[in-house]
């Protein structure tokens, strides 16, 4: 936690006149009265925590809301311990009501109940985010902070009616946000806010049914906003908020995800799931680059993850032969509309492999009821044959259990997928729609060598046939479960026995009722849970422009509710995008999508932008470019890439307090350090940066792709852009 300071305030002395008690005598009480409600919370939670996480576990709903009140009350904590006094975001005082309501990432009252923040999601917070001098929302005046180590070390007023002028307000030239974007960027992203537009908030408080598009440009603070509308979506909404893991927040690489690690647990929220599209599927890691264009435009389609239902369909089809099922009672004749009959008893929408189950004890069922009605009795019985015995005895039918392998096998789905690419005829009858020359060309010498192509099929398949070990992980578990019950049963046998007259409370051990209370059966199961399988309630892709229909198959088919937060710039497309938003998501099967547009540029500067607005109208001359906000006077450097230790050393010594971070793009040779990032344009996505320098951006490639990668290169500069190529070499737009 912060250590708390005698005065909230510490200004530099060019700031002098911000000082002056009347300015600020009234935050610092409020300020003492937050530090001291901190403290009593914090020693209120601590003990709370340790009174939970000693309780009993509970079993079934009870379990689940213990778990879930510990994990909230961590949140907080954590929350509090890492702030201290600068969870105050601002104050803001409205129109013919003289005291400040004080802004903060939580909300916060003292012992008697007085509100001394209000969370910044909070319905009556909006007007502090979304008021303009247009629309002032019935504000006067509002005030931001900046912090720096626990205290205010400067503070920006802004007034809305003659009365917030009148109720003492430093007026500055330069606006909090401004000021902001001209900050060192670190390592990790930092959220925003303290400075959250009014285009933004209005983005992050929209609804959370139907997908939301948020299209914008290079340095809009789409990413920003994507993650501030997943922290408000978790509070407003019930249906959100409900059970933990609920979110999913996809990215486009690792180092992306890394820094922007901070940014949820910054805002109070550690529930969320955050991933690439690789990390969904078990053979992404060791997944390679697909190196043939028309392959992958092949297994970018939808209808090739729609040719995995006929892959798996062709597993699910009963025998047309009729067999004898030796038992040692009887002779038992399994016809071809009995197999048919068995098989119509999988449950629609359960995957192939467990569904494997049910259609055996349909069998099984099948097979006794024929015995039964040989030896004349009911159909639910077996006559003289117990049940348990025959049941048995179908098991270590070897002639039966052939048969139905044959029919309904266990399958795995790379197995699957490697048949198609291993299979000619297999991949034409799944896939009629391929010509000859296609299907040639999907084969491979080794079918199982994965590319990144592969993964959406892989997904695929492996959501249609489930687990190939959950049969006999349900065994294992019901035997463990039988195993339990027999133990429990001796136990209380031999408890009734040492009762002297038999009636004691013991026998009520026998109760059905009280059977799931003693044996817990949630507590045999020993699989782990896919925390990336879903089914989210609500999903956010950040870059979004770049994924294939595949793809977004994988997605789609984790977020039945069809609630996005889709994030993207369509003139950031590496291969092109020539649909708009509502055409694309409608083709996959989107209903009712809004679009929400950014078009300032808060992040690059004018000085970059001026270059770099060329780069993509050459291929894509209606291209959202947005305008740029601020300038910084310092112009985009041409050089030769021998002047590399020069660029850098020069930087390194303007910064040598050690704040801001650079970054090389396009020179794989370049070694990274601390504070100096070695990536390629397609890493480099989605990152920001005070130093980049270009390594012979003309050798990115050409057309769309290469066009792309520029501009998106030369927009990751927050301050300074240095481009060095060999002297001969020549840019290509």
């Amino acid at each position: 936690m912060t250590p708390l300071n005698p005065t909230a305030f510490n200004l530099p002395e060019r700031l002098a006149a911000k000082a002056e008690p009347v300015l600020i005598s009234r935050d610092e009480e409020h300020f003492s009265a937050i530090a001291n409600s901190l403290e009593t919370q914090i020693a209120d939670l601590v003990r709370h925590l340790d009174i939970q996480r000693k309780a009993p576990g509970g079993k079934g709903q009870e379990g689940v809301e213990r778990d879930a009140e510990i994990r909230r009350i961590t949140s907080r904590l954590r929350l509090m311990q890492r702030y201290g006094i600068d969870l105050c975001l601002g104050r803001m005082v409205m129109t013919g009501s003289p005291e400040p309501v004080y802004i903060g990432r939580i909300g916060l009252t003292d012992p008697a109940g007085n509100r001394l923040l209000v969370d910044w999601r909070a319905p009556a917070s909006e007007p502090f985010f979304a008021a303009t001098h247009a629309n002032t929302m019935g504000l006067a005046s509002r005030r931001r902070y900046r912090w720096a180590k626990g205290r205010v070390g400067d503070y920006w007023d802004e007034v809305f009616t003659a009365e917030g002028l009148e109720s003492r307000a430093a007026l500055d030239d330069q606006s909090a946000f401004i000021a902001s974007l001209g900050e060192n960027r670190s390592p990790k992203m930092r959220d925003v806010l303290g400075t959250i537009q009014a285009d933004q908030d209005a983005i992050i408080r929209a609804g959370s049914r139907g997908a939301l598009v948020v299209d914008g440009g290079p340095g809009t603070g789409k990413t920003v906003v994507a993650l501030h509308r997943a922290a408000y979506l978790l509070y407003a909404d019930p249906r959100l908020g409900e059970r933990r893991g609920a979110v999913l927040f996809v990215g486009p690489h690792q180092p992306y995800l890394a820094y922007v690690a901070d940014v949820l647990p910054s805002l109070g929220e550690e529930g969320v799931q955050g991933c690439t599209l690789r990390d969904l599927v078990t053979e992404g890691n060791a997944a390679v680059p697909e190196a043939d264009p028309e392959v992958a435009r092949l297994k970018s389609l939808a209808a090739m993850v729609k040719a995995i239902e006929p892959a798996v369909a062709m597993y699910e089809q009963p025998p047309s032969q009729g067999m004898l099922v030796q038992t040692p009672w009887a002779e038992l004749w399994l016809g071809p509309a009995d197999w048919a009959d068995a098989f119509g008893a999988a449950e629609p929408g359960t995957a192939h492999n467990e569904a494997r189950d049910q259609v055996w004890e349909a069998l099984l069922e099948l097979l006794a009821g024929k015995l039964a009605e040989d030896n004349g009795h009911e159909a639910d019985e077996a006559g003289d044959v117990p049940l348990d015995l025959l049941r048995r005895a179908l098991l270590q039918n070897t002639d039966l259990a052939q048969a139905f392998n044959q029919a309904w096998p266990v399958f795995d789905a790379a197995i699957l997928v490697a048949n198609l690419w291993s299979a000619p005829k297999y991949l034409q009858a799944c896939a009629p729609w391929l010509t000859g020359e296609q299907v040639d060309l999907l084969q491979r010498d080794d079918p199982r060598a994965w590319s990144d192509a592969d993964l959406p099929l892989l997904d695929a398949a492996r959501q249609r046939l489930g687990d190939p070990l959950a049969s006999r992980r349900r065994q294992a578990h019901l035997a463990a479960v039988a195993e339990e019950r027999e133990q429990m049963a001796r136990v209380v046998d031999e408890l009734i026995a040492a009762d002297d007259d038999g009636t004691g409370l013991v026998t009520m051990l026998r109760q059905p009722d009280l059977q799931p209370v003693i044996i817990d059966e949630d507590a045999l199961a020993f699989n782990d849970p896919d925390l990336l399988a879903g089914p989210f309630a609500h999903i956010v892709v950040d870059e979004a422009q770049e994924l294939t229909d595949a793809q977004w198959h994988m997605l789609l088919g984790r977020c039945p509710s069809r609630s996005f937060t889709i994030v993207g710039d369509r003139a950031q497309a590496r291969h092109g995008f020539t649909e708009s938003w509502e055409q694309r998501l409608g083709r996959l099967g989107f209903r009712g999508t809004t679009l929400a547009s950014l078009n300032i540029n808060y992040r690059t500067p004018a000085e970059v932008m001026v270059e770099a607005e060329p780069v993509i109208r050459a291929v894509l001359p209606d291209a959202n470019v947005p305008t740029s906000v601020r300038g910084t006077g310092i112009p985009v450097l041409h050089g030769h890439v021998s002047e590399l230790e020069t660029v850098l050393g020069k930087w390194f010594s303007a910064h040598e307090d050690g704040e801001g971070i650079a970054c090389v793009i396009g020179d794989p040779a370049f070694k990274a350090t601390d504070r100096i990032n070695s990536l390629t344009p397609a890493l480099a996505k989605g990152l920001e940066f005070d130093l980049v320098v270009l390594i012979n951006p003309q050798d990115f490639g050409n057309g769309i792709e290469g066009a792309v990668d520029r501009y998106v290169s030369m927009t990751r500069a927050t301050q300074q852009l240095v481009v060095l190529i060999d002297a001969t070499a020549q840019v290509t737009p």
